[in-house]
């Protein structure tokens, strides 16, 4: 197999190279990654400059643009043959409920989902960050496993792994999306030239984590699968909103 990395914390990330090393030894591999750190950016492209791509010592290709840039650059532009899978991470931190909107792990996922590839997104929940050896782990395993489906569409798996050793570990769950409350005020503050400005707040706490949501799966330490789809119309509200626009209300 050929397993094309990439994520949104930079090429320079442990998570990333704890992933590769790991890895290697199932599949080539390569990396192709942003250049800085690029968390929060979603799904963007860069359409306003062009985009550079440069070898790292150790390997690794790096993108002075989004995750996103990263792996529509690889898959479209730089690799003779398309990869078999696209894997984005370890992220440092989780990737659960509403922060699949913002999240550029997930991003890089979904481009090569979009691109027609399977595409695992994966992170690492917790605080100290102590076992991304963890994580690594249970992606070989579904990578493993991914050699011997039944099915021909490509997935786009978002996968969250607690913070805990390997032998910790209480299984797996294909589990739903949560959802967190709205997020923490902005933080103002003034710069040393006097000027204001403003830091983004942290997210909100879980508000829906019951049972078969991906915070619930966390919390008992089990590793959450999540199955993503790019669909966002809203079909229960189909009908609704036709009726609006009518102005038929009978």
């Amino acid at each position: 197999m050929m397993l094309m990395l990439s994520n949104d914390d930079g090429y320079f990330s442990p998570g990333l190279a704890c992933l590769a090393e790991t890895l290697s030894t199932i599949a080539e591999i390569i990396v192709v990654a942003p250049e800085r750190d690029r968390s929060g950016s979603s799904n963007s492209l860069t359409l306003d400059r062009p985009l550079n791509l440069r070898r790292a010592a150790n390997g690794f290709y790096y993108v002075n643009g989004t995750p996103t840039d990263c792996v529509h650059l690889a898959v479209t532009g730089m690799l003779d043959t398309q990869p078999d899978m696209v894997i984005s991470g370890i992220n440092a931190g989780a990737n659960m409920g509403d922060d699949t909107i913002y999240s550029g792990t997930v991003a890089a996922a979904t481009e090569g989902f979009l691109l027609g590839i399977p595409a695992i997104a994966v992170s690492l929940v917790g605080r100290e960050l102590a076992h991304y050896d963890t994580a690594a782990r249970v992606v070989t395993e579904l990578v493993l496993q991914f050699e011997k489906r039944t099915h021909t569409l490509p997935w786009l798996l978002n996968v969250n792994v607690p913070d805990i050793s390997y032998d910790q570990l209480q299984g797996r769950e294909v589990t739903r999306l949560g959802k967190r409350h709205k997020a923490e005020p902005v933080i103002k503050g003034t710069n040393p030239h006097g000027e204001t400005v403003y830091w983004i707040g942290a997210a909100g706490k879980a508000q829906d984590a019951g049972a078969g949501t991906d915070f619930y799966a966390i919390s008992q330490h089990r590793v959450s699968i999540t199955p993503l789809q790019m669909d966002l119309t809203q079909h229960s509200q189909l009908d609704a909103v036709g009726t609006w626009l009518t102005g038929n209300t009978t």
